[in-house]
């Protein structure tokens, strides 16, 4: 890459990165971004997103933000709360003639009800998209993710199953929703110097896209490190009251990475975030995803958007779910150590405290 001077617009890495994400999810089009929010904005105008459009509120909060920063404003509908995905029912109750589309989120890698979504999309006249950035690599009725709604959109930050350092990408089968996520990907240039319509600077670069490829190499062994590791948390936890383990579903590919941990404080005795200061005390930093919903945040609070009714479910699982470590610099015995430390914090919930573990774990 250095040697040819050829840093970014649209090298020959990006070529072959998009290449090889369109043979790995069998989609016919990869758009790829300097990151994933960029992606979701240049999906949201490519697929002609205005007016209103309904979002879960149990994600993480560039969801939103991607859609309010093109002037579309994000509409927040509750989730289930057995799988953490936007319910079809509620979003279906939230229809009305200034909504344009649907914007799903296949939370923590398993899949939205896609066939619910496209019901009610269909039924209405919506576009459908889906945020996927949790999801590279995982599947639903035996097909990759990637290929659903009018288009979806992947996050390759390195928190992501597959890492570009940054970076991102539009996937979809929709040849001229491609063609203008394209154009906009690059200024609107259609051209050496002939612009033909609104555009950004979305555009990914060789670097990351060299990154991209050597992490694509790996995928298969990144998520065989995450199942053995989601394994160990299965097996080490299963006992404890008080907590429940988010399940994947094993007739279906899924990269693991998202080991999400349900704390009911009146049966466990302890409750989310006292169990996470505990964990932080002994240098394990488990996250309160996601909280408190994106309606409780800013601007949307403020604007009252996402105050207007009552999303049961997402202030539940707000309150409640804490996501564990995991990825390749963690193994099985130091899966089974922070369990263990989670299993003492709740079997001493009367003395918690900072103090209450002081043992460093390697």
């Amino acid at each position: 890459m250095l040697d040819r001077r050829w840093l970014t617009n649209d090298g020959r890495y990006v070529q072959q990165f998009e290449e090889q994400i369109c043979d790995y999810l069998g989609v016919t089009h990869c758009i790829a971004t300097c990151n994933g929010t960029t992606g979701l904005q240049i999906a949201a105008r490519a697929a002609g997103l205005t007016g209103e459009v309904i979002v879960p509120a149990f994600t993480f909060v560039a969801t939103a933000h991607a859609l309010a920063w093109t002037g579309v404003t994000p509409v927040f509908c509750d989730v289930d709360p057995n799988t953490h995905n936007v319910d079809p029912v509620k979003a279906d109750e939230l229809v009305n003639e200034r909504t344009t589309g649907i914007l799903g989120v296949h939370l923590w890698g398993r899949p939205c009800d896609v066939e619910g979504l496209a019901a009610v999309a269909k039924r209405h006249g919506l576009s459908l998209m889906f945020d996927a950035a949790h999801a590279f690599a995982c599947s639903l009725g035996g097909r990759s993710v990637g290929g659903f709604g009018d288009a979806e959109v992947f996050s390759f930050h390195p928190t992501k199953i597959l890492n570009a350092m940054e970076g991102g990408a539009v996937t979809t089968d929709d040849d001229d929703l491609a063609e203008r996520a394209r154009l906009m990907r690059n200024f609107g240039f259609a051209d050496y110097d002939k612009v033909v319509g609104l555009g950004t600077n979305g555009k990914m670069t060789e670097i990351a896209a060299a990154m991209g490829l050597t992490s694509l190499e790996g995928i298969d062994a990144f998520m065989e490190t995450n199942r053995l590791n989601y394994g160990a948390y299965r097996d080490g936890l299963a006992k404890v009251p008080g907590l429940s383990l988010l399940a994947y579903d094993e007739n279906e590919r899924c990269n693991y990475q998202h080991v999400v941990l349900e704390v009911e404080p009146d049966s466990a005795g302890i409750a989310r975030d006292a169990l996470q200061r505990v964990l932080w005390a002994e240098n394990v930093l488990a996250r309160r995803y996601f909280h408190p919903g994106v309606h409780r945040m800013e601007p949307y609070r403020s604007q009252g958007l996402g105050m207007r009714r009552t999303l049961v479910a997402t202030d539940h699982l707000a309150a409640r779910t804490l996501v564990l470590p995991n990825g390749g610099d963690l193994q099985p015995p130091e899966v089974a150590a922070i369990c263990e430390v989670i299993r003492v914090a709740v079997e001493h919930h009367g003395e918690v405290s900072e103090r209450l573990v002081r043992t460093r774990y390697p």
